[in-house]
C-alpha cells in the first residue's frame, strides 16, 4: 500500500503516549498514528464483514445504497 506524507497537529500529551506506545512496540510513531486511524475508521471491521460475505463488490454497494434508502422517511407529495 502506497504512504503519502502528511502534516497532522494533535495535542503534546496524545503524542507523547503515541511515542511511548510505538517506542514499546518498536514501531514508528507514524506506525501507531496509522493504527489507531484505521481501528477508529472501523477498518478492521470492514474487512472481517468482507471475509464472511459471498457478496461482490457490485452487489454489497447496491444493498447497502437500498438499505440506506430503504431507512430514510417516506417523503409526503408536496400539497399545493
Amino acid at each position: 500500500m502506497a504512504k503519502r506524507k502528511t502534516t497532522v497537529y494533535v495535542d503534546d500529551e496524545v503524542l507523547r503516549a503515541a511515542r511511548i506506545r510505538a517506542a514499546r512496540a518498536g514501531k514508528r510513531d507514524s506506525d501507531i498514528v496509522e493504527e489507531a486511524l484505521r481501528a477508529y475508521l472501523g477498518f478492521d471491521a470492514i474487512r472481517s464483514v468482507r471475509a464472511r460475505s459471498d457478496l461482490s463488490e457490485e452487489q454489497a454497494l447496491r444493498l447497502a445504497n437500498e438499505e440506506v434508502h430503504a431507512s430514510r422517511p417516506r417523503r409526503r407529495p408536496a400539497s399545493r
